[in-house]
């Protein structure tokens, strides 16, 4: 999957080979068996981060951008509501500049996507998104996140 506007589209190449070296290590390595943890795949440009976590509620969740990194969100095993909205527009509660975090009050509209395992979104700079929201009742997941650098 791929979310975008069709004003950005264009800006970004989501074929560059830092996002081809982010699909290939996600497509060929035996993520179920990797510990929690952050793996370098194209020095700081492509790093991958394993989590494993139980989703919550989607109103104890924020959402949230980054300014120097894409997400590729991808599940590995479990389910989670994953929210989308552009970031323009939102009102920004809080930002953490050394994480490449900026969190939003909850907006009046936001889209949702389930994301089940196998499944994977990728989220531009311009793209606010709201992960970790349960699918039906909280539950125990594992997901990669791996950031690419702009």
């Amino acid at each position: 999957m791929f979310f975008s506007n069709v004003g950005i589209a264009e800006k970004y190449n989501y074929l560059e080979e830092k996002f081809t070296v982010a699909y290939r290590w996600l497509a060929q390595t035996n993520i179920k068996d990797l510990p929690e943890g952050f793996y370098p795949l194209m020095g700081d440009d492509v790093i991958a981060g394993v989590q494993e976590y139980t989703t919550s509620p989607k109103e104890e969740r924020r959402f949230e951008t980054h300014d120097k990194y894409f997400d590729i969100q991808y599940m590995v095993t479990g389910d989670e509501m994953f929210g989308v909205c552009k970031r323009d527009g939102l009102k920004e509660i809080e930002r953490i500049d050394e994480n490449d975090v900026v969190f939003y009050e909850e907006p009046e509209l936001s889209g949702e996507v389930l994301l089940r395992e196998g499944d994977l979104i990728v989220v531009a700079p311009e793209d606010a998104h709201k992960p970790r929201c349960a699918a039906g009742k909280p539950a125990p997941v594992k997901k990669v996140v791996v950031k690419v650098k702009i």
